[in-house]
């Protein structure tokens, strides 16, 4: 019982940082992107710039936060 308690738990946090993460995504948007990636440093090309606006992270960073997140 206390492991389907535990499930529902960190899935609630999960959910909860995505809302997080959605809601600082949006107030990004409405301002401009960062040129260099807040993780590694890495300049972020104009072309990710303007397809994900108010982007803070390369392609890399943001693959390796989406994997981490998978698990």
């Amino acid at each position: 019982m206390a492991d389907d308690i535990d499930r529902a738990q960190e899935r609630e946090q999960e959910l909860r940082q995505d809302a997080l993460d959605d809601v600082r995504r949006r107030a990004r948007a409405a301002g401009k992107g960062a040129k260099t990636c807040r993780e590694c440093g890495e300049r972020i090309p104009t072309a990710r710039r303007k397809a994900v606006p108010g982007t803070e992270l390369c392609v890399e960073c943001q693959e390796k936060k989406e994997r981490y997140r998978g698990r």
